[in-house]
């Protein structure tokens, strides 16, 4: 192992990244521009071919001349690691699905492992990034040791939860700090060497692969709890007819022991929905219970259905037909990325209820609309998509459903509500500021609507 990390120190490793997504991509630009020999592996061939063509999409896009740079030099695609004369650093960066009766969360991330013991040299080390359940690495190194494989002294083995937040532009890849498990010295110094040129190196230690993933999913379990609890906040501010942003405002004013959430669809994305349950099913597995996140899990799950069922009340009372467009799609703001989305749920939530639905989203691609089923644990979904928000687009609608308030819409947004474009809007984040003037129904969660009509 001693030669992997002199060439890990020297840049003449060969570093196999294994998934080219949110996070392995970004990852594989940041070492190849550093001088790295990086392949790229992803079982998607069409995403493969498109890199190949240098095609890049909107969440890429913020890398294209480093990823065209690179592309000339050091960066190469494949979907399927090979046999190298050189050491290799194997990076592990595949998804992990939401645990169910027939399916393992961590069915890619072994069968990536194996498929790296196939092709790797004595002394090459394994860096697991995904986002696992609690138990994962220690499983991994027994299935590497019951192939003959002796971790620590043929094969290194690491676990460095990814930390990701897409758009943030305050913390990015190069300077947030990572939590780290090695199974041995020789493999975090390599791991120290590679990261050196992702974040200067700033690894936090932890003596136990347990404890690594128990962080992560920590992590994303405070955030969850946290949204939840925000969330139903907003229904009782909405009940009491309090403005709940008032609520938050003042209580960001107490210096500690406060971290302001603010109200929405629910969480989604791929990190917040699934790794509490990681915790959750550790919990059970050991003979106990999570219950705040088991809660948690509950609020979030409903939060689509007591939306859509606020809506379908306000509707009823101004006596118009159930038609509704939902706007965004995606998980958050200003991305592309529709996993685990609220938008989605809504959308599904009020098909169910006989709403005549369309859905808008500046990021949505038609050509795309199978993977975001897939994205969202749902076998069909039909409905309109939207390419505009224009006047004639909107005549077609009595409510709109503001889910997300991308930055590209939120003049328009504002305009539509401002110009009384249609009768009633739900704004699920609190956004749109009240104006008495406009003659549309601005409505969040349980409030009131005594006092719009």
């Amino acid at each position: 192992m001693i030669k992997t990390l002199e060439e890990a120190i020297s840049k003449k490793c060969l570093i196999e990244i294994f998934g080219v997504g949110y996070v392995g991509f970004p990852l594989a630009v940041r070492l190849a521009t550093s001088g790295f020999k990086v392949v790229g592996i992803d079982n998607d061939e069409n995403k493969i071919k498109r890199l190949q063509s240098n095609s890049l999409t909107d969440y890429e896009l913020y890398l294209k001349d480093e990823f065209f740079e690179c592309r000339k030099r050091s960066f190469q695609l494949s979907d399927s690691p090979t046999k190298s004369n050189s050491s290799k650093v194997g990076i592990i960066c595949v998804p992990t699905p939401i645990q169910s009766k027939n399916g393992d969360s961590n069915l890619f991330v072994r069968a990536t492992v194996e498929k790296f013991l196939n092709f790797c040299n004595m002394g090459d080390v394994i860096i697991i990034e995904s986002s696992i359940k609690i138990g994962t690495t220690e499983q991994m190194r027994n299935m590497i040791e019951s192939k003959g494989f002796k971790v620590g002294k043929d094969v290194g083995l690491c676990y460095c939860p990814e930390r990701i937040d897409p758009m943030n532009k305050d913390w990015t890849l190069e300077n947030i700090p990572r939590v780290i498990y090695a199974s041995d010295d020789v493999s975090f110094n390599v791991a120290q060497s590679v990261y050196h040129y992702v974040n200067n190196s700033h690894l936090i230690r932890v003596n136990s692969s347990k404890v690594a993933e128990l962080v992560k999913s920590y992590e994303n379990s405070f955030r969850l709890v946290n949204i939840s609890l925000v969330n139903e906040l907003a229904v009782l501010c909405d009940r009491l007819g309090v403005d709940v942003n008032d609520v938050i405002t003042a209580a960001s004013t107490k210096p500690f022991g406060f971290m302001a959430f603010y109200p929405s669809g629910g969480a989604g994305g791929h990190c917040i929905p699934k790794d509490p349950t990681f915790l959750s099913e550790t919990a059970k597995a050991s003979g106990t219970q999570f219950s705040t996140i088991d809660t948690a899990l509950k609020i979030n799950s409903l939060m689509p259905i007591h939306i859509v069922s606020s809506i379908e009340k306000v509707i009823t009372k101004l006596g118009l037909e159930k038609s509704a467009l939902v706007c965004g799609l995606a998980y958050k703001p200003d991305i592309e990325d529709m996993r685990d989305s609220p938008g989605f749920r809504i959308v599904e939530e009020l098909k169910q209820k006989n709403f005549k639905v369309a859905a808008y989203d500046p990021y949505y691609k038609k050509e795309l609309h199978k993977r975001y089923l897939q994205e969202n644990n749902l076998s069909e979904l039909e409905f309109n998509a939207l390419t505009s928000l224009d006047d004639s687009q909107l005549a077609n609608f009595n409510c709109i459903c503001i889910v997300q308030h991308h930055a590209v819409i939120k003049s328009r947004l504002s305009a539509i509500y401002q110009r009384s474009l249609v009768p009633f809007i739900y704004d699920c984040q609190h956004k749109l500021i009240k104006n008495q003037k406009s003659k549309t129904i601005l409505n969040f969660y349980d409030y009131d609507i005594k006092e719009n009509l």
